[in-house]
C-alpha cells in the first residue's frame, strides 16, 4: 500500500510541476504579446489617447495573468494599481506623458515620439507584468496588492524592460523572462 501511495504522490508532484511550467510559458507568451502591442500603441500619432490605450492593454494583460493564476480579476483595482504604479514612478509618468505630448510638435515631434514612446510603453508593460507575476506567485490577490510596497521592484523591472523593449523593437528575440 505504501508503494502505491508513493507512486500516486510522485505522479501528483510531476503533474503539478508540468502545470506550473506550462503556466509560466503561457504567461510569458501573453506578456510578450502585450508588450509588443503596447509598443505598437506607442506609435499612435494622437497624444494622450495612446496613454489611455496603453492602460487598456496593460489591464488586459493582468486579466490574462490573473486567470492563469486563478486569481479573480478586478478591473477597478487593476486600473487603480496600474495608474498608481505609473503615476508614482515620476520618470515613467513624465517620460510617458512627455513622449505622448511631444507628438504635437510638427515634424520632430512625431519622430521623437515614435522613437521614445514605444520603449516607454514596452518597458512599463514589462514592469507591470513582472510585478503581478511576483505578487500572484506569492499567493497575492488584487485585494492585497500594495503598489507602495512594489515601487522599487517596479523601477528595477522598468529599467530591465527598456532593454527588452529595445531588443524587441530592433527585431531581437528577447523574451519577457530576460
Amino acid at each position: 500500500m505504501k508503494e502505491n501511495t508513493a507512486e500516486t504522490t510522485a505522479e501528483v508532484v510531476a503533474e503539478s510541476i508540468n502545470d506550473t511550467l506550462g503556466r509560466d510559458q503561457r504567461v510569458e507568451k501573453h506578456a510578450r504579446n502585450h508588450i509588443l502591442t503596447a509598443m505598437g500603441i506607442g506609435l499612435f500619432p494622437l497624444p494622450i489617447i495612446d496613454m489611455v490605450a496603453l492602460v487598456g492593454v496593460q489591464l488586459d494583460m493582468i486579466r490574462t495573468i490573473s486567470s492563469e493564476y486563478s486569481v479573480p480579476f478586478r478591473r477597478d483595482l487593476g486600473k487603480s494599481i496600474i495608474t498608481t504604479l505609473l503615476g508614482g514612478f515620476v520618470p515613467v509618468a513624465l517620460g510617458g506623458t512627455l513622449a505622448s505630448l511631444i507628438k504635437c510638435i510638427p515634424l520632430i515631434g512625431s519622430t521623437t515620439g515614435a522613437v521614445t514612446m514605444p520603449v516607454v510603453a514596452g518597458a512599463s508593460t514589462y514592469a507591470i507584468y513582472k510585478v503581478f507575476v511576483q505578487h500572484f506567485e506569492s499567493g497575492g490577490t488584487f485585494l492585497d496588492m500594495d503598489p507602495a510596497k512594489v515601487k522599487e521592484y517596479f523601477a528595477e523591472q522598468f529599467n530591465k524592460g527598456k532593454k527588452v523593449a529595445s531588443d524587441l523593437k530592433s527585431g531581437g528575440a528577447a523574451t519577457p523572462s530576460n
